[in-house]
């Protein structure tokens, strides 16, 4: 919506777990994290092994499940994440090279485990939160569609569906950490 150009990169593995998201119950089958990336993307990814950060001006870390059960074990872990090791090492690459991050949802645990002493920002989950700090960041509370900005780290975390609203404060928060970031480029 910002109309600006972006490329999609996504682990080439298998998921944790396959989930039917209408009973909310285990399913019997493998799926790869980046085959499903490709259908929601329309088929337009690439492996995360090929991203060079430096053609790029920013990242973003989408949230949900997939950051929670792929990108880290953090649905299962809590405070002791472990997050996947291609995964830290483009989020450790963009940072050395002062370019902006952004994380939405729950993915703000992630750049907590990878960066420590951070400003960052889950919304306002008392639970979640308390794990940011136990990993050395500190917990901005946001409402709705609020974002938290670390200048310093070039770092911008917008809570989503962490806030339990409506679908058009999920965007709005999204688009809020997409403006906050161009302005950090």
């Amino acid at each position: 919506r910002a109309n600006h150009q972006y490329d999609l990169y996504a682990p080439d593995q298998l998921q944790h777990h396959v989930i039917n998201h209408l009973t909310g119950q285990e399913m019997d089958e493998k799926r790869n994290v980046m085959v499903e990336s490709a259908r929601i993307a329309r088929g337009k990814i690439r492996p995360l092994t090929e991203l060079d950060v430096a053609a790029y001006d920013g990242l973003v870390l989408p949230g949900g499940f997939g950051a929670a059960k792929n990108l880290s074990d953090y649905a299962f872990a809590g405070a002791a994440i472990k997050v996947l090791a291609d995964v830290e090492a483009v989020l450790k690459k963009m940072h050395a090279l002062h370019k902006p991050i952004g994380a939405m949802c729950i993915s703000p645990v992630i750049l907590a485990r990878v960066f420590g002493k951070v400003n960052l920002t889950i919304g306002r989950d008392a639970t979640t939160a308390g794990h940011l700090e136990q990993l050395g960041a500190i917990h901005h509370r946001t409402e709705k569609a609020e974002v938290t900005v670390d200048e310093a780290n070039k770092l911008v975390t917008a809570p989503c569906y962490m806030t339990n609203i409506r679908l058009s404060y999920v965007a709005a928060g999204a688009e809020e950490m997409i403006a906050a970031m161009l302005t950090l480029m």
